[in-house]
C-alpha cells in the first residue's frame, strides 16, 4: 500500500485552469479534497474608489473592464443607476438597441464560458468553434463603438450612436485572396442590423454543433454529471443568481421578475436545470444561447420598422450633436461643461440591477448633490458563486476542482473589482 498523507496545496494563480488570478488553498486527502480557501486580490484595481473621484459620465469606460467578457452589461447597470438618480428617460429606440446587445453581449459571455470550460475538461475542438463566432459579434461591438471590446456605448439617457447603415468589409491582402474576401464579406453588404440577423440565424446551427460535440459526449458527462451538486436551498441561502441559481431549478430571472427596458415586450422562455449539478449549468446556459438569439431577432424586427433618436435630448445630461455644437454657442457650452466637469446629480441613493450573463450585476450609487458619487457599491454575481467554492468542492477529486470553477463562469475583473 502506498502510504498517503495529508498535505496543503496551491491551485493558482499560475494553473491555467485557475483563470489567471484564483489562488486556491486546496486541503487533501491525496486526490480528494478536504477543504478549499480561496484567495482573491490579486486583481483589485480599485474600481468603486476611483468612480468617487471622476464625474458619473467618466466612470463608464471602468464598467467595461470589470467582467472583461460582459462589457455592455456592467456599463448597463450602472447607466441605470444614474438614470434613476437623475430621472431621465430613455427613449424607446435606445432601449430597444441595448437589450440586443445585452444579448449580443450574454452570447459572447456564454461562448467565452462554454469555450474554455471545454478546454479545462479537455475538450479543444469547442474551443475553436466558439471563438470563430465570438469574432463575428465583436465585429458588432466594433461597427457601433470602434471598439472590440471596452465600448463605453451606454450612456445615460440612451446610447452614444444609433447602428450605422453599413458594415467594414476585408480587403485582400497576403492572407486572404479576392475569392476568399468576397465570401467573407457575404454578409457584410448591408447595414449592421442585417449583419446581425445573417449571424441570428446561422447560429443556431453553431449551438448544434457544440451540442453534437458535448451533450452526450460520455467523458464530458463522467467529468460534469453529479459533480458540484447545489440544492435548491442551498442555492438561495449562498446568494446564487443567473444560471448558478437556475441551474439548480429556480426560477429567477430579473428580465422576467423585476423587467428593465422593453424585457417585458419579448417573449422568450427561462431554461431550468433539475439536479444542480455542472452539468445542468452547462444546459442551461446552452439553452439560454439559443433563448437570446430569439430575443436579439425580435429586437431587429422591431428596430428595422421603428427609427427615432437614440439619446435624450436633455443637453445638460447627454452632448449636443456635432452639428450643433459648431453652429450655437449655447450647445458648445453645454459640450464643454459635460465633459469637464459633468452634471450634479440629485442628493439620494439608487440600486439598478440587471440579469447579466452570470447573474444579478447590480451598482449602489450614493449622491450628496455633486458630480461625483458620494459612495459605489457594486453587487457581482460571481463573488457569491466564489463563496460557495469550499461547499462545492468538498469530497470530489482534484480534478473536479476545474470543473467546478468552470461551471461558476468566474471572471475576477468584477470579484476583485
Amino acid at each position: 500500500m502506498a502510504e498517503i498523507r495529508n498535505y496543503t496545496m496551491n491551485f493558482g494563480p499560475q494553473h491555467p485552469a485557475a483563470h489567471g488570478v484564483l489562488r486556491l488553498v486546496l486541503e487533501m486527502d491525496g486526490e480528494v479534497v478536504q477543504k478549499a480557501d480561496p484567495h482573491i486580490g490579486l486583481l483589485h484595481r480599485g474600481t468603486e474608489k476611483l468612480a468617487e473621484s471622476k464625474p458619473y459620465n467618466q466612470s463608464i469606460p471602468y464598467m467595461d473592464r470589470l467582467d472583461y467578457v460582459s462589457m455592455m452589461c456592467n456599463e448597463h447597470g450602472y447607466v441605470l443607476a444614474i438614470e434613476k438618480l437623475l430621472g431621465v428617460d430613455v427613449p424607446l429606440r435606445a432601449q430597444y438597441i441595448r437589450v440586443m446587445f445585452d444579448e449580443i453581449t450574454r452570447l459572447l459571455n456564454h461562448l467565452m464560458w462554454l469555450g474554455t470550460h471545454a478546454l479545462d475538461v479537455g475538450a479543444m475542438t469547442v474551443f475553436l468553434y466558439c471563438f470563430r463566432e465570438r469574432e463575428d459579434l465583436m465585429d458588432v461591438y466594433e461597427a457601433v463603438s470602434g471598439a472590440r471590446m471596452h465600448a463605453a456605448y451606454y450612456r445615460p439617457g440612451g446610447v452614444y450612436r444609433d447602428l450605422p447603415d453599413q458594415m467594414s468589409q476585408y480587403k485582400t491582402s497576403k492572407w486572404h485572396n479576392d475569392k476568399q474576401v468576397r465570401t467573407m464579406n457575404q454578409a457584410r453588404g448591408g447595414s449592421l442590423l442585417d449583419f446581425i440577423e445573417d449571424f441570428a440565424q446561422r447560429f443556431p446551427a453553431c449551438i448544434d454543433d457544440y451540442e453534437t460535440l458535448l451533450t452526450d459526449n460520455r467523458i464530458w458527462k463522467q467529468r460534469t454529471v453529479g459533480i458540484g451538486v447545489v440544492s435548491p436551498e442551498r442555492a438561495k441561502a449562498l446568494g446564487f443568481t443567473g444560471p448558478m441559481l437556475r441551474g439548480s431549478g429556480i426560477e429567477w430571472d430579473l428580465r422576467r421578475k423585476q423587467p428593465y427596458e422593453v424585457y417585458d415586450q419579448l417573449d422568450f422562455d427561462i431554461p431550468l436545470g433539475v439536479n444542480g449539478d455542472c452539468y445542468d449549468r452547462y444546459l442551461v446556459r446552452v439553452e439560454e444561447m439559443r433563448q437570446s438569439t430569439g430575443i436579439i431577432r425580435q429586437c431587429i424586427d422591431w428596430l428595422r420598422v421603428n427609427p427615432g433618436p437614440v439619446i435624450s435630448n436633455d443637453h445638460k445630461v447627454t452632448p449636443p450633436s456635432r452639428g450643433e455644437m459648431k453652429e450655437d454657442m449655447e450647445s458648445l457650452i453645454h459640450h464643454f461643461k459635460l465633459f469637464t466637469e459633468g452634471y450634479s446629480v440629485p442628493a439620494g441613493e439608487a440600486y439598478a440591477a440587471i440579469e447579466h450573463p452570470k447573474g444579478e450585476f447590480g451598482v449602489y450609487l450614493v449622491s450628496d448633490g455633486s458630480n461625483k458619487p458620494y459612495r459605489m457599491k457594486i453587487r457581482a454575481p460571481g463573488f457569491a458563486h466564489l463563496a460557495a467554492m469550499d461547499e462545492m468542492v468538498k469530497g470530489h477529486m482534484l480534478s473536479d476542482v476545474v470543473a467546478v470553477i468552470g461551471t461558476m463562469d468566474v471572471v475576477f475583473g468584477e470579484i476583485d473589482r
